[in-house]
Protein backbone atom coordinates (compact mmCIF):
# COMPACT_ATOMS: atom_id res chain seq x y z
CA UNK A 1 0.00 0.00 0.00
CA UNK A 2 1.31 3.42 -1.02
CA UNK A 3 1.47 5.86 1.64
CA UNK A 4 -0.02 9.44 1.70
CA UNK A 5 3.19 10.86 0.99
CA UNK A 6 4.40 8.84 -1.69
CA UNK A 7 0.70 9.64 -3.10
CA UNK A 8 1.16 13.46 -2.82
CA UNK A 9 4.02 13.28 -4.83
CA UNK A 10 2.25 11.23 -7.72
CA UNK A 11 -0.21 14.11 -7.62
CA UNK A 12 2.20 16.99 -7.59
CA UNK A 13 4.47 15.47 -10.17
CA UNK A 14 0.88 14.96 -12.73
CA UNK A 15 0.24 18.48 -11.71
CA UNK A 16 3.24 19.96 -12.40
CA UNK A 17 3.74 18.23 -16.37
CA UNK A 18 -0.28 18.48 -16.87
CA UNK A 19 -0.49 19.55 -20.58
CA UNK A 20 -3.27 22.80 -20.50
CA UNK A 21 -5.05 23.29 -23.76
CA UNK A 22 -2.99 25.32 -25.86
CA UNK A 23 -5.97 28.03 -26.73
CA UNK A 24 -5.59 28.86 -23.54
CA UNK A 25 -2.33 31.10 -24.14
CA UNK A 26 -0.76 33.84 -21.75
CA UNK A 27 -4.39 32.06 -19.37
CA UNK A 28 -2.26 29.08 -18.67
CA UNK A 29 0.08 31.18 -16.43
CA UNK A 30 -2.50 32.25 -13.74
CA UNK A 31 -4.14 28.78 -14.26
CA UNK A 32 -0.89 27.41 -12.68
CA UNK A 33 -0.57 30.18 -9.69
CA UNK A 34 -4.11 29.24 -8.73
CA UNK A 35 -3.08 25.12 -8.77
CA UNK A 36 0.24 25.83 -6.96
CA UNK A 37 -0.96 27.38 -4.24
CA UNK A 38 0.45 24.98 -1.34
CA UNK A 39 -2.81 23.05 -0.84
CA UNK A 40 -3.03 19.31 0.66
CA UNK A 41 -4.46 17.56 -2.01
CA UNK A 42 -6.19 15.28 0.32
CA UNK A 43 -9.56 14.37 -2.67
CA UNK A 44 -6.69 13.28 -5.53
CA UNK A 45 -4.89 11.14 -2.81
CA UNK A 46 -8.34 9.55 -1.99
CA UNK A 47 -9.17 8.91 -5.39
CA UNK A 48 -6.02 7.21 -6.30
CA UNK A 49 -5.89 5.70 -2.39
CA UNK A 50 -9.21 3.96 -2.91
CA UNK A 51 -7.87 2.83 -6.55
CA UNK A 52 -5.13 1.00 -5.06
CA UNK A 53 -7.32 -0.47 -2.19
CA UNK A 54 -9.42 -2.00 -5.94
CA UNK A 55 -6.52 -3.63 -6.67
CA UNK A 56 -5.21 -0.78 -9.46
CA UNK A 57 -2.14 0.95 -9.53
CA UNK A 58 -2.26 5.05 -8.62
CA UNK A 59 -1.16 5.91 -11.73
CA UNK A 60 -4.37 5.20 -13.57
CA UNK A 61 -5.86 7.18 -11.05
CA UNK A 62 -4.02 10.06 -11.62
CA UNK A 63 -6.51 11.70 -14.34
CA UNK A 64 -9.35 10.83 -12.15
CA UNK A 65 -7.29 12.40 -9.28
CA UNK A 66 -6.17 15.54 -10.95
CA UNK A 67 -9.47 16.15 -12.36
CA UNK A 68 -11.11 16.57 -9.18
CA UNK A 69 -8.39 18.69 -8.23
CA UNK A 70 -9.29 20.75 -10.96
CA UNK A 71 -13.02 21.23 -9.80
CA UNK A 72 -11.44 22.21 -5.89
CA UNK A 73 -9.38 24.58 -7.31
CA UNK A 74 -12.23 26.42 -9.77
CA UNK A 75 -14.01 26.61 -6.21
CA UNK A 76 -11.31 28.27 -4.81
CA UNK A 77 -10.68 31.05 -7.58
CA UNK A 78 -14.50 31.59 -7.98
CA UNK A 79 -14.88 31.77 -3.90
CA UNK A 80 -12.06 34.28 -3.38
CA UNK A 81 -13.85 36.86 -5.83
CA UNK A 82 -15.10 40.07 -4.52
CA UNK A 83 -18.64 39.44 -5.47
CA UNK A 84 -18.25 36.25 -3.05
CA UNK A 85 -16.12 35.94 -0.11
CA UNK A 86 -14.30 39.16 -1.38
CA UNK A 87 -10.54 37.51 -0.03
CA UNK A 88 -7.06 38.54 -0.89
CA UNK A 89 -5.18 36.26 0.30
CA UNK A 90 -5.64 32.47 -0.63
CA UNK A 91 -3.29 29.73 1.99
CA UNK A 92 -0.79 32.56 2.62
CA UNK A 93 -0.50 34.29 -0.39
CA UNK A 94 -2.71 36.77 -2.87
CA UNK A 95 -5.35 35.15 -4.16
CA UNK A 96 -5.50 34.63 -8.12
CA UNK A 97 -7.75 37.74 -8.41
CA UNK A 98 -5.47 39.98 -6.53
CA UNK A 99 -2.27 38.55 -8.02
CA UNK A 100 -3.72 39.63 -10.94
CA UNK A 101 -6.94 40.52 -11.62
CA UNK A 102 -10.76 39.94 -11.14
CA UNK A 103 -11.59 39.12 -14.95
CA UNK A 104 -8.37 36.85 -15.40
CA UNK A 105 -9.18 35.28 -12.04
CA UNK A 106 -13.06 34.49 -13.26
CA UNK A 107 -11.48 32.91 -16.77
CA UNK A 108 -8.84 30.79 -15.24
CA UNK A 109 -11.34 29.43 -13.07
CA UNK A 110 -13.73 28.37 -16.31
CA UNK A 111 -10.62 26.68 -17.77
CA UNK A 112 -9.98 25.03 -14.43
CA UNK A 113 -13.52 23.31 -14.67
CA UNK A 114 -13.05 22.97 -18.80
CA UNK A 115 -9.71 20.94 -18.28
CA UNK A 116 -11.12 18.92 -15.30
CA UNK A 117 -14.05 17.73 -17.52
CA UNK A 118 -11.28 17.01 -20.35
CA UNK A 119 -9.73 14.55 -18.15
CA UNK A 120 -12.30 13.11 -16.60
CA UNK A 121 -13.80 12.34 -19.86
CA UNK A 122 -10.34 11.05 -21.13
CA UNK A 123 -11.42 7.18 -19.51
CA UNK A 124 -13.44 4.67 -21.76
CA UNK A 125 -16.05 5.06 -19.45
CA UNK A 126 -18.45 7.50 -19.21
CA UNK A 127 -19.75 7.44 -15.66
CA UNK A 128 -16.01 9.29 -14.24
CA UNK A 129 -16.88 12.56 -16.44
CA UNK A 130 -20.60 12.19 -15.04
CA UNK A 131 -19.93 11.54 -11.64
CA UNK A 132 -17.69 14.50 -11.33
CA UNK A 133 -20.50 16.66 -13.28
CA UNK A 134 -22.86 15.70 -10.74
CA UNK A 135 -20.39 16.27 -7.43
CA UNK A 136 -19.35 19.96 -9.65
CA UNK A 137 -23.55 21.13 -9.45
CA UNK A 138 -23.86 19.58 -6.34
CA UNK A 139 -21.18 21.93 -4.93
CA UNK A 140 -21.99 24.85 -7.03
CA UNK A 141 -25.58 24.77 -5.08
CA UNK A 142 -23.97 24.39 -2.29
CA UNK A 143 -21.74 27.41 -2.63
CA UNK A 144 -25.24 29.40 -3.48
CA UNK A 145 -26.96 28.31 -0.30
CA UNK A 146 -23.86 29.26 1.77
CA UNK A 147 -24.61 33.08 0.42
CA UNK A 148 -27.86 33.23 0.52
CA UNK A 149 -30.60 32.83 3.67
CA UNK A 150 -32.34 29.81 1.81
CA UNK A 151 -33.20 28.05 4.67
CA UNK A 152 -30.84 24.80 4.20
CA UNK A 153 -29.43 23.46 7.46
CA UNK A 154 -25.58 23.56 7.98
CA UNK A 155 -25.20 19.47 7.54
CA UNK A 156 -26.87 20.17 3.77
CA UNK A 157 -24.46 22.68 3.19
CA UNK A 158 -22.00 21.07 4.12
CA UNK A 159 -22.92 17.98 2.46
CA UNK A 160 -23.02 20.11 -0.95
CA UNK A 161 -20.36 22.35 -0.81
CA UNK A 162 -17.25 19.73 0.61
CA UNK A 163 -19.25 16.33 0.82
CA UNK A 164 -20.34 15.98 -2.91
CA UNK A 165 -16.17 16.74 -4.03
CA UNK A 166 -14.99 14.07 -1.25
CA UNK A 167 -17.68 11.77 -2.50
CA UNK A 168 -16.70 12.34 -6.27
CA UNK A 169 -13.00 11.42 -4.84
CA UNK A 170 -14.07 7.63 -3.80
CA UNK A 171 -16.85 7.59 -6.69
CA UNK A 172 -14.48 8.40 -9.28
CA UNK A 173 -12.03 5.71 -8.23
CA UNK A 174 -14.96 2.97 -8.63
CA UNK A 175 -15.45 3.77 -12.01
CA UNK A 176 -11.73 3.71 -12.88
CA UNK A 177 -11.33 0.30 -11.12
CA UNK A 178 -14.20 -1.36 -12.94
CA UNK A 179 -16.12 -2.15 -9.75
CA UNK A 180 -19.43 -3.89 -9.94
CA UNK A 181 -21.83 -0.67 -9.39
CA UNK A 182 -24.02 -3.57 -7.11
CA UNK A 183 -20.51 -3.91 -4.81
CA UNK A 184 -20.04 0.44 -4.63
CA UNK A 185 -22.92 1.02 -1.79
CA UNK A 186 -20.44 0.66 1.12
CA UNK A 187 -18.26 2.68 -0.97
CA UNK A 188 -20.34 5.32 -1.58
CA UNK A 189 -21.80 5.51 2.17
CA UNK A 190 -18.11 6.10 2.90
CA UNK A 191 -17.75 8.71 0.77
CA UNK A 192 -21.27 10.14 2.09
CA UNK A 193 -19.80 10.27 5.90
CA UNK A 194 -16.26 11.72 4.59
CA UNK A 195 -16.69 14.47 3.47
CA UNK A 196 -18.85 15.50 5.98
CA UNK A 197 -16.39 14.48 8.69
CA UNK A 198 -13.76 16.59 7.02
CA UNK A 199 -15.98 19.56 7.31
CA UNK A 200 -16.93 19.49 10.73
CA UNK A 201 -13.30 19.29 11.83
CA UNK A 202 -12.38 21.84 10.00
CA UNK A 203 -14.70 24.11 11.32
CA UNK A 204 -13.29 23.20 15.02
CA UNK A 205 -9.88 23.79 13.93
CA UNK A 206 -10.92 27.09 12.28
CA UNK A 207 -12.30 27.68 16.02
CA UNK A 208 -9.45 27.12 17.80
CA UNK A 209 -7.34 29.26 15.17
CA UNK A 210 -9.85 32.35 16.29
CA UNK A 211 -9.66 31.95 19.75
CA UNK A 212 -5.24 31.56 19.20
CA UNK A 213 -5.99 34.87 17.20
CA UNK A 214 -4.64 33.49 14.16
CA UNK A 215 -5.95 33.85 10.79
CA UNK A 216 -8.72 31.08 10.22
CA UNK A 217 -9.48 31.11 6.14
CA UNK A 218 -12.52 32.05 4.67
CA UNK A 219 -16.08 30.72 6.38
CA UNK A 220 -19.45 30.61 5.25
CA UNK A 221 -20.61 33.70 4.32
CA UNK A 222 -24.70 33.11 4.70
CA UNK A 223 -24.63 30.47 7.97
CA UNK A 224 -23.39 31.29 11.46
CA UNK A 225 -21.55 27.93 11.98
CA UNK A 226 -21.10 28.02 15.61
CA UNK A 227 -24.68 28.84 16.32
CA UNK A 228 -25.81 25.59 14.65
CA UNK A 229 -23.11 22.74 16.11
CA UNK A 230 -21.43 24.77 18.87
CA UNK A 231 -18.15 23.57 19.99
CA UNK A 232 -19.21 20.11 21.47
CA UNK A 233 -21.74 19.82 18.47
CA UNK A 234 -18.92 19.58 15.90
CA UNK A 235 -16.90 17.35 18.11
CA UNK A 236 -20.08 15.10 18.64
CA UNK A 237 -21.22 14.89 14.76
CA UNK A 238 -17.30 14.26 13.91
CA UNK A 239 -17.61 11.04 15.94
CA UNK A 240 -20.68 10.22 14.55
CA UNK A 241 -19.70 10.72 11.06
CA UNK A 242 -16.06 9.13 11.93
CA UNK A 243 -18.26 5.99 13.56
CA UNK A 244 -20.72 5.93 10.53
CA UNK A 245 -17.66 6.05 8.00
CA UNK A 246 -15.87 3.06 9.56
CA UNK A 247 -19.00 1.35 10.02
CA UNK A 248 -19.74 1.47 5.60
CA UNK A 249 -16.58 -0.46 4.98
CA UNK A 250 -17.21 -3.21 7.95
CA UNK A 251 -16.30 -6.79 6.71
CA UNK A 252 -20.06 -7.66 6.89
CA UNK A 253 -21.08 -5.44 4.89
CA UNK A 254 -18.86 -7.17 2.11
CA UNK A 255 -20.42 -10.90 2.07
CA UNK A 256 -17.72 -12.61 3.49
CA UNK A 257 -18.97 -15.80 2.32
CA UNK A 258 -17.39 -14.49 -0.99
CA UNK A 259 -13.65 -14.85 1.27
CA UNK A 260 -14.70 -18.12 2.41
CA UNK A 261 -15.43 -19.62 -0.74
CA UNK A 262 -11.97 -18.88 -1.69
CA UNK A 263 -10.15 -19.83 1.29
CA UNK A 264 -9.38 -16.30 2.49
CA UNK A 265 -10.75 -16.15 6.12
CA UNK A 266 -10.02 -18.07 8.78
CA UNK A 267 -13.34 -18.56 11.25
CA UNK A 268 -12.04 -15.70 13.31
CA UNK A 269 -12.53 -13.65 10.44
CA UNK A 270 -8.99 -13.11 9.43
CA UNK A 271 -8.08 -12.46 6.20
CA UNK A 272 -5.55 -15.03 5.07
CA UNK A 273 -3.41 -14.72 1.54
CA UNK A 274 -2.99 -11.36 -0.94
CA UNK A 275 -6.03 -8.93 -1.70
CA UNK A 276 -8.83 -9.93 -3.88
CA UNK A 277 -8.53 -7.90 -7.12
CA UNK A 278 -11.82 -5.59 -7.39
CA UNK A 279 -12.46 -4.63 -3.78
CA UNK A 280 -10.89 -6.71 -1.74
CA UNK A 281 -12.67 -5.76 1.83
CA UNK A 282 -9.72 -6.16 4.18
CA UNK A 283 -7.28 -4.15 2.73
CA UNK A 284 -9.80 -1.23 2.04
CA UNK A 285 -10.39 -1.38 6.09
CA UNK A 286 -6.64 -0.96 6.60
CA UNK A 287 -6.13 1.75 3.93
CA UNK A 288 -9.12 3.66 5.54
CA UNK A 289 -7.43 3.28 8.98
CA UNK A 290 -5.11 5.69 8.25
CA UNK A 291 -7.13 8.06 5.90
CA UNK A 292 -8.40 9.94 8.75
CA UNK A 293 -9.03 13.86 7.42
CA UNK A 294 -7.60 15.65 10.52
CA UNK A 295 -4.69 13.31 10.44
CA UNK A 296 -3.88 14.14 6.49
CA UNK A 297 -4.29 17.60 7.11
CA UNK A 298 -3.49 18.40 10.64
CA UNK A 299 -1.16 14.86 11.48
CA UNK A 300 -3.54 13.99 14.32
CA UNK A 301 -3.77 17.40 16.03
CA UNK A 302 -7.84 16.81 16.72
CA UNK A 303 -8.86 13.52 18.11
CA UNK A 304 -12.63 14.13 18.05
CA UNK A 305 -14.75 12.51 20.99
Amino acid sequence: MTGPQELTALVEGYLDELALTPELGELAGPIRYALAGGGKRIRPVLCLATGEALGREPEELLPAGAAIELVHNFSLVHDDLPSLDDDELRRGRPSTWAQFDEATAVLAGDALLAEAFRLALSYPTPFVGRELVQATLGMIGGQHADTKALGYSLEEIHRLKTGRLFYASIACALWVAELAEADQKPWRDFADELGMLFQVVDDILRAQARRRGRRAGPGAAGVDRRRHFGARGDRRRAGDANRLAKASLAMPTWRSWRLRRRDRLDPAGVAKGGPIRNGDPTKASLAMSTWRPWRLCRRGRLKPR
